[in-house]
């Protein structure tokens, strides 16, 4: 059994109970390299615990929260027209999806209940008004993309959990921060190396690397306000702007990038397998990588220029993990083998959440995680249950033609138009319509369909449609302070104002487009994807 955090309302006493390798009758010993290791970690938890309540106090301040009967009124009046009112081309029938698809998309966005709530009552609401059979309502949770989102959240829980996420990332600032920008880079560095493990920037970028800058900036005495500027406010947001990218960057990067290959795999007939996207998003991605930071840099350059005290923090912080434990070694094995599995997934056939599944099960047996830790783990159980329903609903809307419809009617201008032109247009349109959105799942949900079956309409190789939509459903999240669930936790610690963290996320947006739809389709062209 490894060692173990403390769950939620559980204080330091609990420990007598909490770990069985590190405390004998209650009283806490030190682990073999003379660290108490469980305190250590907890005393993480907890420190990122009341960041997330700084966090959520300076959005209580800063952004609009209408009362909830105003949030079902704009969840239920769109809902209500659609579903009773004629909509020209659409039968009874794809009507009355559409209103509750329609619905509870407006509700993943206004939020008046958790996003499980609102998907549990359109699965209801399905059944009952006889939309869809009681059988097509459920065969959601048959498919094996929910089950790879499922387990890549488990994943993410072992990284955090064992501490393995915090060792890679010290490791990288330890090695690489030898100035201000290497520094930075060694918070993207461990952005990426988590990214295909962890299906959740704000898990990954708010759970881990956040509470990372924001020691850093601490030890370099840049705080919020005067101090701000000798180098916090450049890590901020290059941490920030690495946590989306990063998720752009692997199929299994951000919960919805499952669903968007599951869209292009039903609308376009092609298949975008973990090895095909990364291998897509590699130059992308790696120009992103390199010149945004520097970007920053130049335009918000820090005033600090000896960041030693940065890599004695992260000798320090390594120093009290001490060598890697038993667990940590073991986890390493198992999802080096399962990247394998997903990499050469093309030659074996075997499904990529198959494979997942298969690294759980290894995780499950050599105790990295018990099943208790699996059952606690909500985020995945919430995942499965709001995903399954969201991506149901949407393949029924294709199935009916609603999707087609739609299309046709919002896109119809686009007729006539070269394919170059209408990609740019499309997907120009599709990255600054998240200034709509809180939520990234919201927005693929919701308009990922519609636009790919645009672009494919106006003559866009589907291939090239399918991936172009997809990064830029990750991309689009920087550019507010609430595209995406770890934008509020950095903006929220204080130290870049909104009229710079809006201007900058427009230039870099600029920055993306010429790296993703610029250099990624001659990219694309050159290893024959399209």
């Amino acid at each position: 059994m490894g060692h173990r955090i403390l769950e939620e309302g559980q204080d330091l006493g609990a420990y007598a109970h909490g770990c069985e390798l590190c405390h004998v009758d209650g009283a806490v010993r030190k682990n073999e390299d003379g660290f108490a290791c469980c305190l250590y970690t907890t005393s993480l938890r907890l420190e990122t615990e009341n960041l997330a309540a700084k966090t959520q106090e300076v959005l209580s301040l800063t952004m609009p929260h209408p009362s909830a009967s105003w949030r079902w009124v704009v969840v239920i009046v769109p809902g209500a027209l659609v579903y009773f009112l004629p909509v020209p081309g659409l039968d009874p029938a794809q009507r009355h999806l559409l209103a509750i698809f329609v619905a509870t998309i407006v509700s993943l966005v206004a939020r008046p209940v958790p996003m499980g709530v609102s998907v549990v009552i359109a699965m209801t609401l399905l059944a009952l008004t006889r939309t869809l059979p009681a059988e097509k309502v459920l065969s959601g949770f048959s498919n094996p993309t929910v089950w790879l989102v499922f387990t890549a959240f488990l994943f993410a829980r072992a990284v955090i959990t064992t501490g393995l996420g915090l060792r890679i990332a010290y490791q990288f600032i330890r090695r690489f921060g030898h100035t201000a920008l290497t520094l930075g880079y060694s918070l993207v560095a461990a952005d990426v190396v988590l990214a295909p493990f962890v299906p959740s920037d704000t898990a990954r970028g708010g759970g881990v690397v956040y509470p990372i800058t924001r020691s850093l900036c601490k030890a370099l005495d840049s705080e919020p306000g005067p101090t701000a500027n000798r180098i916090g406010t450049f890590l901020t947001l290059v941490s920030f702007h690495a946590t989306y990218t990063a998720s752009a960057m692997f199929l299994t990067g951000m919960v919805a990038n499952p669903l968007i290959a599951g869209f292009a795999r039903d609308i376009g007939h092609v298949e975008l397998t973990w090895l095909r996207w990364a291998l897509a998003a590699s130059v992308p991605g790696l120009l992103s990588m390199i010149f945004v930071p520097y970007l920053i840099y130049r335009l918000n350059p820090p005033e600090l220029k000896d960041i030693e005290p940065a890599r004695a923090l992260a000798r320090e912080k390594l120093h009290s993990l001490g060598r890697m434990k038993r667990d940590e070694i073991v986890l390493v094995v198992i999802l080096v083998a399962v990247m394998v599995g997903w990499v050469t997934s093309p030659w074996h056939g075997i499904a990529n959440a198959f494979v997942a599944l298969a690294g759980l099960s290894a995780i499950l047996v050599f105790r990295v995680l018990t099943w208790d830790d699996l059952l606690s783990e909500r985020k995945a159980w919430d995942a499965l249950i709001w995903f399954a329903p969201l991506l149901m609903m949407a393949a029924a809307l294709n199935e009916v033609g609603v999707i087609n419809v739609l299309s046709k009617d919002v896109f119809a201008q686009l007729g006539g138009w070269p394919w170059k032109a209408a990609l740019l247009a499309l997907v120009v349109t599709y990255l600054y319509v998240h200034y709509c959105f809180a939520s990234m799942t919201a927005h693929v949900t919701a308009l990922y369909p519609v636009f790919l079956t645009a672009a494919l309409a106006g003559g866009v190789p589907v291939m090239l449609a399918a991936l172009a939509l997809a990064f830029f459903s990750n991309l689009n999240a920087g550019i507010t302070h609430y595209g995406t669930g770890s934008a509020p936790i950095y903006f929220g610690a204080g130290y870049v104002g909104q009229a710079t963290w809006w201007k900058l996320g427009f230039l870099i947006s600029i920055l993306n487009l010429v790296f993703w739809l610029g250099v990624g389709p001659l990219w694309w062209k050159l290893v024959g994807l399209w």
